[in-house]
């Protein structure tokens, strides 16, 4: 099958290899021409702009869109010129999935389709494969099948959840139509949410294990802090690489961000590269406002998105009227860090 990929980025690049790699035809185009040069010695076509893009595809067109959230809607705009009714725009990328269900409907006036799949799997899918949940008309997913069934990670070395029929669909192989437009980025925004809160979890738990010796350390003795009433009780220092690594082999917390934990404390176990400020791309918020109008309780889910607004100084100045208020209703005096 021949497609289209705008968008060459950390995983779009990767995606066309391993679309390359199955036999599938890859015309590409990125705003960097060195990408596009180093793909096309690979045996993609390059483009040089939209409407040469266009020109090299044959009807009817399908074009995966790899680029941030926020360049979908002028990318659109700039095709949709060079377009033609049958055509299917494929947005692979993390949009909310209320802009896809708007996408959707305006292109439709064109005869265009809309396809918008949630894809995961990172710099790791070349490899690995990539996981998508998929959204749009029943048909036209159908029709892009073969470009799923190619960048999925298929059933590998998983063992199948027993009582699943294996005829069952395609969710074993690591794609899933969800649902109508919208679908697929709403099941990814959420799969994101979730993520946030697992990354949570395993930070804070390596948090306390890493701070377990805190009773050997000398503190200084003041009013305003309340003391470690039994230090015999945190005397342990813990090797946390070897600690994620044991949690690795059989542990009912193993999974491949735990995988990812251990790699990370093998390469800097101080974890020294990093200033510690997360960012956050949108799926967590959006995943708050959903169990907001749904009426779903997700504390997990939003503490964790707090949690890094936190970590980027967006808590000081409230951290800061803390102190304030605390020096006026008792005259409490700040203590530096570390006291």
């Amino acid at each position: 099958m021949q497609i289209g990929v705008i968008g060459l980025g950390r995983m779009g690049a990767n995606m066309v290899r391993r679309l390359m790699k199955g036999g599938q035809e890859c015309v590409v185009f990125d705003v960097s021409r060195r990408v596009v040069e180093q793909l096309t010695s690979e045996n993609a076509v390059g483009a040089t702009d939209f409407h040469d893009m266009v020109a090299k595809l044959r009807a009817p067109r399908a074009i995966w869109l790899m680029v941030p959230a926020a360049a979908v809607d002028q990318t659109i705009q700039d095709l949709i010129p060079h377009l033609e009714a049958g055509d299917t725009l494929i947005d692979g990328g993390n949009s909310y999935y209320v802009d896809d269900i708007r996408r959707a409907k305006e292109l439709s006036a064109n005869g265009i389709h809309y396809v918008d799949v949630g894809t995961s799997g990172g710099v790791w899918g070349l490899e690995r494969g990539y996981c998508m949940m998929i959204g749009g008309e029943a048909e036209v997913v159908e029709q892009l099948d073969p470009i799923f069934r190619q960048l999925a990670p298929g059933i590998g070395v998983i063992p199948r959840t027993p009582g699943r029929d294996q005829s069952h669909g395609t969710a074993e192989m690591g794609y899933l139509h969800c649902g109508t437009n919208g679908a697929g980025h709403f099941v990814k925004m959420v799969h994101n949410g979730i993520e946030y809160g697992l990354m949570a979890a395993y930070a804070e738990g390596l948090g306390i294990l890493r701070d377990a010796s805190v009773g050997r350390r000398k503190s200084a003795v003041n009013a305003e802090t309340t003391p470690l009433r039994d230090p015999e009780h945190y005397q342990y220092e813990l090797n946390l690489g070897d600690i994620a690594e044991v949690w690795r082999r059989g542990s009912v917390v193993a999974s491949w961000l735990l995988d990812l934990t251990a790699a990370a404390l093998v390469e800097d176990p101080a974890l020294s590269k990093f200033a510690g400020h997360v960012s956050d791309s949108g799926e967590g918020r959006w995943t708050i406002q959903a169990a907001i109008d749904e009426g779903v309780p997700a504390p997990v889910l939003s503490a964790a998105l707090y949690q890094r607004f936190t970590s980027r100084g967006e808590a000081d100045y409230q951290d800061k009227l803390l102190s304030a208020m605390r020096l006026q209703f008792g005259g409490h005096v700040e203590i530096p860090t570390g006291n």
